[in-house]
């Protein structure tokens, strides 16, 4: 069997993003096979909320019990006054022994392997990752696995497996928003907003609606429309492949990532889920797969999203690839909470997420794919006194919803 043959019956990895420890426990125990966090400096989601050191030892025990792996990401652009910082946070990071760090930089690059150079570098889709030869040349220093870029179609991804030693790692996105810049290198947040979107602090300017001024006419905005649909010119439709999970498989793709570093415990509940289970149904029946689609393009729509596109997979993207008439999510359910166990009267402790009400059908999201409707009977405070509601964001509730209706962990959404 050659070495790509051997490669297409390895089941790929399903990586996925998690903004708090208690988003990796979600996607851990929704079908995670890794997840990749960041800590409190020099990765590029700022405004996530990121992890403290005792959280990411405490998310690493909790992945590692349950089979999966733990990625890093320090895929900042480097400048100077960043790199003393960054070997001291490394040497923070080694006792605690992640599965490997996420790294564009070659400066941080250099500083990972000096400091912990028993632990796997990445190369993060941020270095520009377009061809065979730059793959080799991260392989000739170390590293472990590649992140193509996103602008790559299927065939030029292929191209790169059959070119790269067999023990090249080479991670893919596969689900989730599209940067409107190449390879997410975007200059627009630092030029209006003085936040570099290239230090972890990007203010999604590719979202905002635009016009067009007139020099001699300052003050008059002309408004800017593609075919009459509007003027949101840079807004990408988000990334989609769960119709396209053989083709992924059989490129040779060894992990298959999902964007969403900054996104809530019900979207990555709800991915995690759907791409789990079509990832295993393929490999167990590609028949099987086939008869579930369904049930996967059902599932999948149930967290908030922008549309789908299979992006640069089939060829260049279209107009058909952008949303011209608004900035909005699509949205079929509210995020409640997650179930974190039972007190000694059987109800079922959450920290509530958004308001519900005594009396309301809501539904159980379960790892298994099962969705179950049961009816709020109670809510308590954590004073033990009743609630008709739950209106405060984040306030520690305990709710009646039947004693033997859900496990830890599973999620808790409304219907919109």
């Amino acid at each position: 069997m050659s070495e790509a043959e051997k490669r297409n019956k390895t089941r790929p990895e399903l990586l996925i993003p998690a903004s708090s420890l208690e988003v990796l426990k979600v996607a851990v125990i929704f079908g995670a096979d890794a997840v990749y966090i960041g800590g409190e400096a020099f990765g590029l989601r700022a405004k996530a909320k990121n992890f403290s050191m005792d959280e990411i030892r405490e998310g690493i025990l909790f992945a590692h019990d349950h089979g999966a792996k733990v990625y890093i990401t320090a895929n900042i652009l480097a400048h100077n006054e960043d790199l003393e910082g960054v070997r001291a946070y490394f040497e923070e990071l080694r006792p605690l022994r992640p599965d490997a760090l996420i790294i564009s930089d070659p400066g941080v690059f250099t500083i990972a392997g000096e400091v912990c150079p028993e632990i796997d570098i990445h190369i993060s889709t941020q270095a520009n990752n377009t061809n065979y030869g730059t793959f080799q040349f991260w392989h000739a220093l170390g590293a472990k696995r590649v992140v193509t870029a996103r602008e790559l179609s299927l065939e030029e991804l292929k191209e790169i497996r059959r070119r790269i030693p067999a023990e090249l790692e080479m991670e893919t996105f596969i689900h989730g928003a599209m940067c409107i810049s190449y390879s997410g290198r975007c200059l627009l947040s630092n030029f209006f907003t003085g936040r570099d979107a290239n230090r972890g602090a990007c203010t999604h300017p590719c979202r905002w609606k635009y016009a067009v001024v007139e020099e001699t006419r300052p003050g008059e905005y002309l408004p800017v429309y593609e075919n009459e649909r509007g003027t949101y010119i840079f807004n990408s439709k988000d990334l989609c492949m769960i119709e396209h999970v053989p083709e992924l498989v059989e490129s040779g793709i060894d992990s298959f990532k999902i964007e969403g570093r900054m996104k809530t415990a019900l979207y990555v509940a709800t991915v995690a889920r759907t791409y789990r289970r079509a990832i295993d149904d393929y490999l167990s029946d590609p028949e099987l797969y086939h008869g579930h689609m369904d049930w996967y393009l059902d599932q999948i729509s149930n967290c908030t999203y922008r549309q789908f596109t299979t992006g640069f997979f089939f060829g260049k993207p279209d107009s058909s690839s952008q949303i011209y008439d608004s900035n909005t999510y699509e949205k079929e359910y509210t995020y409640l909470g997650i179930i974190g166990g039972q007190n000694a009267d059987g109800l079922y402790r959450i920290e509530q997420r958004n308001k519900f009400s005594v009396g309301e059908m809501i539904e159980i999201m379960k790892p298994n794919g099962e969705n179950t409707k049961v009816q709020v009977k109670r809510i308590l405070n954590e004073e033990g006194e009743e609630m008709a509601s739950a209106p405060h964001p984040k306030q520690v509730l305990y709710v009646d919803i039947g004693q033997s209706a859900a496990d830890k962990y599973d999620i808790l959404r409304r219907k919109c």
